[in-house]
Formats: structure tokens, C-alpha cells, sequence
């Protein structure tokens, strides 16, 4: 481990090229150094003791003890901060339940990495650890942050996030949504959408007695009759 290495990394793959892959990866991040590996659950148990890691890149699979187990027996706030590394993509939900800063899929790109040490760096140095949504895109399982969600959409028994003009589906109903952004800016504008208060710029009235929402990405998200008061009090409020 070099000396001018800031935290402490702890990587847990049954497979010695996975391994060899992360210490590859984390080469071009000098803050972050391989203290110890391990190739089974038990021996994550030993390790997370014997050199009290920042950070654990932990494989789901593995001989005799998984990922999850590993966790449940350490408890989550016990474990330091914990990126999955896998080859599976269908955890991902489990694994933020369990409070895991990061799920990467094997094969794991560089940039997609870079983004991972990025999010840990900020939790490291003490920034606040703004609550993320798990999406599924076309590289695996990204999380978005709170802070950057402009609105959400109902669509079905799913949800829409709308990050400027980008969306990303959730199986989620916007009703449990709903109560996962409590307390974050968030607001009804109508039964079927919820908006992040700080994005919207305008309300304009409409010509039918109605009025709209005007966001800062450009987006127009109707305000319902019943929503219209709390919803443009609570404009005004974040805008004095």
C-alpha cells in the first residue's frame, strides 16, 4: 500500500482476474490503495477487522459466504462505504437495500468506474450524502441523485425520472416515490406527476383557467385545481 494514500480499499472476488481488474482500475485514482484482498465471505469478515477498509468492492457470489451475508453478519454501518462488482445485474435492487454506495456490472468500463470513485470520493471527504434512485440504462445500474431529478412521471405501474431532458423508467409506482423524496424539494403538481420545486422558473396561466409549471430544462408540467395553492405557495417560498 503506498504511503500518500488517503483511504484504505478492500477488494473480495472469488476470481483472481476480477481482482486484477480493480487494482487496474484504481491505478489512475492515487487517493485509494488495495490493503487487502479476499476470495471468500469469511475471509472479508477477517479483513474488514484486520485492516478496517474505507471502502469494499464486494463480489455478490462467492465459496460459501455471498455478498449479502457478508453484510448482514457485519451490519451495514459497520462495513464502511460498499460497491458490488458483479456479473449479475438482477441484485441491484437488493444491494441498495442493503445500503451499497454502488452496483457495477462486470465488465466494468472506465469511465463508469471513474464515476463510482467520484461519488466515494465526495462520501470520504464528508459532503453530504444526497439520497440516489437506482436506474437501469444500457451500462447496468446507475443512481441518480435527488438533486438532480427535475420530475417525475407516473407511467403505469412504473415511474418516469426526468433529468433534464433525459428520462430514466423505475419500476416503481409514484406513489412509493412519492414517499422516497419526501422532505427533498419534491411536490404534487397533479395526481400523476411529482416536481422538484427548485426547477421550476415560471408558473404561466393557461387560456382554460388552468396554468402550468415551467421548469428550467424547458419542460411544461400542468398544475391540477386541487394542487394549485400549496403548489405555487411553496414557488414563492423557495423563491424569496
Amino acid at each position: 500500500m503506498t504511503t500518500h494514500a488517503e483511504w484504505r480499499v478492500l477488494v473480495a472476488d472469488d476470481e483472481p482476474a476480477a481482482r486484477r481488474g480493480v487494482r487496474q482500475l484504481l491505478a489512475a485514482f492515487p487517493d485509494f490503495a488495495v490493503a487487502a484482498e479476499c476470495r471468500t465471505g469469511e475471509e472479508v469478515l477477517a479483513a474488514l477487522d484486520a485492516v478496517r477498509p474505507h471502502v469494499t468492492f464486494l463480489d455478490i457470489r462467492m465459496p460459501g459466504m455471498d455478498g449479502f451475508e457478508v453484510i448482514r453478519r457485519r451490519t451495514p454501518e459497520r462495513m464502511g462505504a460498499v460497491v458490488f462488482l458483479t456479473a449479475y445485474d438482477q441484485f441491484a435492487i437488493r444491494a441498495f437495500e442493503a445500503q451499497a454506495l454502488d452496483y457495477l456490472v462486470k465488465p466494468v468500463s472506465e469511465a463508469r468506474f471513474a464515476a463510482t470513485m467520484q461519488r466515494l470520493t465526495r462520501l470520504l471527504r464528508g459532503d453530504a450524502n444526497v439520497p440516489r434512485i437506482p436506474v437501469t440504462t444500457n451500462r447496468g445500474v446507475m443512481l441518480v441523485p435527488l438533486s438532480e431529478i427535475d420530475w417525475i412521471e407516473a407511467a403505469g405501474n412504473y415511474a418516469q425520472l426526468w433529468v433534464g431532458t433525459r428520462s430514466h423508467l423505475v419500476r416503481e409506482s409514484l406513489r412509493e416515490l412519492e414517499q422516497r423524496v419526501q422532505g427533498h424539494g419534491f411536490l404534487r403538481a397533479h395526481r400523476s406527476a411529482l416536481v422538484r420545486i427548485a426547477c421550476v422558473r415560471a408558473i404561466r396561466a393557461e387560456g382554460d383557467g388552468g396554468c402550468v409549471a415551467v421548469l428550467a430544462s424547458g419542460a411544461n408540467v400542468p398544475i391540477s385545481r386541487r394542487q394549485r395553492a400549496a403548489f405555487v405557495g411553496a414557488v414563492r417560498s423557495v423563491s424569496s
